[in-house]
């Protein structure tokens, strides 16, 4: 694909670092024209430099808070600016490396907010304002966890957000699917990122020993399944959750 002629806008949220920025760097490695959205505007900056450097098409850096209503419409903007329509959102930013661990009856309220406000306000608020420049057929991608099923102790706010987005995802299946969009979401296991390996000492082999496939969850695991539900492959697939944890458990 020429870089004037780039196959597809996609927009990806918390793509500075981790999981983000592998789909980021997976979409534009395919020929695709790639948004690298985070609230760190200078780390988006610098993926996006990096992707420009070492993909066909260059990516363009969004700083944007997702729980904001103006910042997401001011994404969507120049999403649809660069690219005259959007055709994929994949909504992967969230609070997760500083959640606090506690009982639930401990949480801060604040935090308890927060956390809700980017993990599950903010794939609203995204597709939301990105709804009206996708294009007919378009996809949307959220990412939820694994965690949802496993009900992770001490992680009241984050698992109840990351369960909130499979029942987003399954609303707006039904809401877009009018115009052949597809919504679907994404729920890794304990993946080795940069954020996940400062939560856990052990992070290297955490949860190992649960899986079918019996060693760590790389980013790269993850992508395939991001590119699949973004492909013509996958055209009548809606409303559904992939787990994506190598048989640690069987939804």
């Amino acid at each position: 694909m020429s870089e004037s002629t780039p196959a597809r806008t996609v927009v990806v949220t918390g793509a500075a670092t981790g999981l983000g920025r592998a789909f980021a760097e997976a979409f534009a490695a395919a020929g695709d024209r790639v948004i690298v959205a985070d609230i760190d505007e200078a780390g988006a900056q610098g993926a996006a430099d990096h992707i420009s450097r070492t993909a066909a098409v260059p990516a363009i850096a969004v700083g944007v808070d997702v729980a904001d209503r103006a910042s997401a419409d001011a994404l969507a903007d120049a999403a649809a600016a660069a690219g005259g329509s959007i055709d994929v959102v994949v909504n992967n930013a969230a609070i997760y490396a500083t959640v606090t661990r506690s009982l639930f009856d401990e949480i801060a309220e604040a935090e308890w907010d927060r956390v809700m406000a980017v993990n599950l306000k903010g794939p609203w608020q995204v597709t939301r304002a990105c709804a009206p420049h996708l294009a007919d057929g378009g996809r949307v991608i959220n990412v939820s966890s694994a965690t949802v099923y496993s009900g992770s102790a001490h992680w009241a706010h984050y698992v109840a957000s990351k369960a909130g987005v499979i029942g987003l995802t399954r609303v707006l299946a039904r809401e877009l699917g009018g115009r052949g969009i597809t919504v679907n979401a994404v729920a890794p296991g304990f993946t080795l990122t940069e954020a996940s390996e400062g939560l856990l000492d052990d992070a290297a082999t955490y949860g190992i020993d649960r899986g079918a496939i019996k060693r760590a969850i790389a980013p790269g695991d993850i992508v395939g399944a991001v590119l699949f539900l973004a492909s013509p492959a996958s055209a009548f697939v809606t409303g559904q959750t992939l787990v994506v944890d190598g048989g640690r458990q069987f939804i």
